[in-house]
């Protein structure tokens, strides 16, 4: 998570969506950078709002507004389950690297997801307990463009593509019909806001 007081912007980072890339590459030019630990560097919309935003804007007259990227659901599962299945992670309870993706969803989508499958929620992160969007501005990570564009015209200088960082190996994705209509059927509220993300809701 970056703030730029100045611009008064903080870019909240959802996790797989890129975020660590930018953090590198701007983390020099913003005035607050977590990078851990993971809990707070990762720190939800609600959280942020409820916790940090207070403390920043504490006899101040700024107030800042928040952006964060969204990524489709399904390929956002996808980035997870790569990236537990690294060597570094071999033989960890949160280890992908022994179980196929099909098994991965549907162990992420039980009542009880166990520790490799337990990743949390893009829609949960943006909206606060009643469902609610509560970031400012949403931005699709299938359009980097959209989003250099956006800090750059908040930020006020030339935000170039950051170098890839983080990059999982490549692993085989592939899922039952049966368990991608069930995953659509109980993720429908994180399709539905990444749909209306990619047809420019909740944008600049």
């Amino acid at each position: 998570m970056m703030v730029f007081w100045e611009a008064g912007l903080a870019l909240l980072a959802v996790p797989k969506t890129g975020t660590q890339a930018l953090a590198a590459a701007l983390g020099e030019r913003a005035d607050l950078v977590i990078r851990n630990p993971p809990a707070l560097k990762h720190m939800t919309a609600d959280r942020f709002r409820r916790r940090l935003r207070p403390v920043l804007e504490q006899n101040s007259a700024k107030k800042l507004t928040t952006v964060a990227v969204l990524r489709d659901p399904l390929d956002w599962l996808g980035s997870w389950y790569r990236y537990r299945g690294r060597p570094g992670l071999s033989g960890r309870p949160n280890s992908t690297a022994r179980i196929s993706f099909d098994r991965f969803v549907l162990d992420y989508l039980s009542d009880a997801p166990p520790a490799h499958a337990a990743v949390g929620s893009q829609f949960r992160f943006v909206t606060n307990g009643n469902g609610k969007v509560i970031v400012d501005t949403l931005l699709p990570y299938e359009a980097p463009e959209a989003l250099l564009a956006f800090l750059s015209a908040r930020l006020g200088f030339p935000v170039s593509p950051p170098p890839q960082r983080n990059v999982s190996p490549e692993r085989p994705l592939a899922l039952s019909t049966e368990t991608e209509a069930r995953l659509r059927t109980q993720l429908e509220a994180d399709f539905a806001l990444h749909a209306a993300v990619r047809n420019g809701a909740h944008g600049a």
